[in-house]
This record gives C-alpha cells, structure tokens and sequence, in this order.
C-alpha cells in the first residue's frame, strides 16, 4: 500500500529506487555478444595499414619535395636550415596522410572480410566461410577497382588461395588442439 511521503523517510525510498533499478528483469538487459575476430582482424589490418602507409606516403613525399625542389638548391647555411626544415615536414605531413588512406582502405577490406565470413556462417555455410570471404572480397575489390577480366581472374585465384590457406590454418590448428588434448588425458 501506498503511505503519504513523511519527512525523514528519504532515504530508504531512494534505497528502494536503487534496488528496483538494480535488480531488473535479465529480460529486459542489452547484452551484444561480439565474436573476436570482428575486433582482432579489423585492428591488426589498421595498426599494419597505418605503418605500410606512413612508410609508403612519406618515402612518396619524401622524392617529390626533392623532384620540386632540385632546380634550386640553397646557397646559405640559413638557406639549407629552412630547406631541411620544411622537407621534414612535408614529409611527416605525407606520411600522415598516406597512413590514414592506407589505413582506412585496408581496415574497409578486412570489415568486408569479417562481415563476408560471418553471412557465410549465418547461411550456414560455415565450413566454407573463409573460402568464400576470400573470393567475395577479390570480386568486391574487382569491381570497385574497376579490373578487366584477366586481373579479375587473377585476383579471385589469390582470394581463393588465401581463404584456402586460413582454413587449412584453422583445420591444422584444431588437430594440434585434439593432440594436445589427447597427450594431456593419458
């Protein structure tokens, strides 16, 4: 039954509220269950894009700051201190640049690969997902890179070759897990 609000009586309402609210329905909670590989692989393709970028995008910024600047070397020791100052940052400003393009192409395609893997798996083509991922992306990347059809070819040839060589890896590492598993119950 409901009592009229007495003063003093504050505290132990706002304990009740506090235990209502923590003790709520396990219908009711959110819970995302998210497989390890949708983090791992995604990150690993950003930390190996950003370094591949920032090597690749300031080595290129690097040999076009001397190609526009080859005409007109410095005279003075001034001259040669503003040179080399504004070299190196052209080109950390290059590499910067080539590591988040870098980056970002390389974290797309391996989101695209994870996502693929994980329809695959939802359809029920489980045993075939790395495979499948694997040619889906090479027609992916075809297609936005507008290849002709012999690079297209060649590209799905090595999407296959790469799905085929992670699912044998998978296969591999669940005999060695059943050997260890057997050589540790004897």
């Amino acid at each position: 039954a409901l009592r009229p609000r007495e003063f003093g009586n504050d505290k132990t309402e706002s304990h009740d509220v506090v235990r209502n609210m923590t003790t709520t329905d396990d219908k009711e909670a959110i819970r995302l269950k998210i497989p390890a590989r949708f983090l791992l692989v995604p990150g690993a393709a950003l930390v190996v894009g950003t370094t591949i970028g920032l090597v690749r995008g300031s080595r290129k910024a690097s040999l076009r700051f001397l190609a526009e600047n080859a005409h007109r070397p410095p005279t003075t020791v001034q001259g040669w201190y503003f040179y080399n100052k504004t070299k190196n940052y052209k080109v950390i400003y290059g590499g910067l640049k080539g590591a988040g393009t870098d980056a970002a192409k390389l974290t797309t395609v391996a989101l695209g690969w994870v996502g693929m893997e994980e329809g695959l798996e939802r359809l029920g083509w489980g045993g075939l997902r790395e495979v499948g991922a694997g040619v889906g992306v090479a027609g992916v990347f075809s297609a936005v890179y507008r290849l002709g059809w012999k690079r297209t070819g060649r590209t799905m040839l090595l999407g296959l070759a790469v799905g085929s060589s992670l699912k044998g890896m998978g296969w591999g590492r669940e005999r060695l897990e059943e050997a260890v598993g057997e050589s540790r119950s004897n």
